[in-house]
């Protein structure tokens, strides 16, 4: 993967965590209808698992050599 994609890899996943962050926020404290709650949380916390993991997979990818 080259260092162009990885920077477009981490900017999902950047985007991922901060999404999750509103919709948490939302479904905390904001909505009051329990099945529109229960999605949104749903929607958040598998957007920040998967903002986890494209960010520990860019973490740990290494350098990409290039000159």
């Amino acid at each position: 993967m080259s260092a162009l994609d990885k920077m477009w890899v981490s900017f999902a996943g950047i985007a991922f965590l901060m999404i999750s962050m509103g919709l948490i926020y939302l479904s905390r404290y904001k909505l009051k209808n329990g099945i529109l709650k229960f999605s949104f949380a749903l929607v958040a916390y598998i957007l920040l698992i998967l903002g986890f993991f494209i960010m520990i997979f860019t973490v740990f990818s290494g350098p990409t050599g290039g000159a």
